[in-house]
């Protein structure tokens, strides 16, 4: 059984306790149009250029049998990725890493033996791995074998999710994890279906259900103006949220265009949106919200 992973993340600090070894697991049923990570949408690997490394060589070209890759007039590879098959061929040939493909195949065992490379780290740390993505519980089966083995080896395990999955599933794998990362975004469910592409009716109920499963959750809200600022939304999430005693801490996550120069590097830049990051004064302001609503509220993380 292998989960198809884009990227192993050692040394995190801010997706749970402590120093953690994060897991994203690629594909996502959600399609957020802010998304920072969109190379963990797709459930399938995909070609990756970075114009910043590229040498201007042309031995990728040469290398690709496929007719996949050509240069405009500046010497700048471009790609028809209809065409290509994933033969990695061009990565092989690139000298800079210019080209990458993004996705791996990797077993529990494979990903287990990374993290026990970082156990010392965990230990003095009080940290562990944190499953996120993409969408970990869009593969649950590798997902709740990650977990159990992880757990057998005494290694805390934390689970980042949208929330976006079957009951059964969703409480099956949040009640072996110790700790739950649970991003909110929207509560209007129209305003929910126009900017993720689905509706927040099994997030919404899924976070309700974990007041059953007794693990403790952190929110974590990512802030984009013009989208969920408003006061009605901040009125609405504080108000659903103070009913779980199950919420640990809310974090603010401020939006930031990190994820801009991906969706180029991709090729994907139609399906997204840019937004403008909000101004510290409204950083401030709504952890200032929050606070006043009794919630430990941290920025970021």
């Amino acid at each position: 059984m292998k989960a198809l992973i884009f990227d192993l993340k050692r040394y995190a600090v801010h997706d749970g306790p402590g120093i953690r070894l994060n897991v994203f697991f690629k594909g996502c049923p959600l399609h957020c149009l802010w998304c920072h990570n969109p190379e963990g949408v797709a459930f399938e690997p995909e070609l990756m250029l970075m114009p910043h490394r590229c040498a201007r060589c042309g031995d990728c070209l040469r290398a690709c049998r496929y007719g996949v890759l050509s240069q405009d007039q500046e010497g700048q590879v471009q790609a028809d990725r209809t065409r290509c098959t994933l033969c990695g061929d061009c990565v092989e040939a690139c000298q800079r890493e210019a080209i990458a493909l993004v996705g791996r195949e990797m077993t529990v065992d494979e990903i287990v033996t990374e993290a026990e490379k970082e156990r010392v780290f965990f230990e003095q740390s009080g940290g562990g791995v944190t499953l996120t993505g993409g969408e970990p519980l869009a593969q649950p089966a590798l997902a709740e074998a990650l977990i159990d083995s992880l757990k057998q080896r005494g290694i805390q395990v934390a689970l980042d999710t949208s929330g976006y999955a079957s009951r059964e599933v969703f409480l099956r794998l949040a009640g072996k994890a110790d700790l739950i990362l649970f991003d909110l975004k929207i509560m209007d469910e129209k305003k929910h279906q126009h900017y993720t592409g689905v509706s927040n009716r099994p997030i919404l109920e899924n976070l309700k259900a974990l007041e059953a499963a007794g693990r403790p959750v952190w929110v974590r809200f990512p802030l984009i103006p013009g989208v969920n600022d408003d006061d009605q939304n901040l009125e609405a999430m504080a108000t659903f949220l103070s009913d779980l005693k199950v919420v640990r801490q809310l974090s603010v996550l401020p939006y930031h265009k990190g994820g801009v120069e991906k969706f180029q590097r991709l090729g994907r830049q139609a399906e997204f949106a840019v937004f403008e990051p909000p101004s510290p004064e409204k950083v401030d302001q709504v952890i200032a919200f929050f606070k006043k609503k009794g919630f430990q509220v941290k920025r970021g993380g």
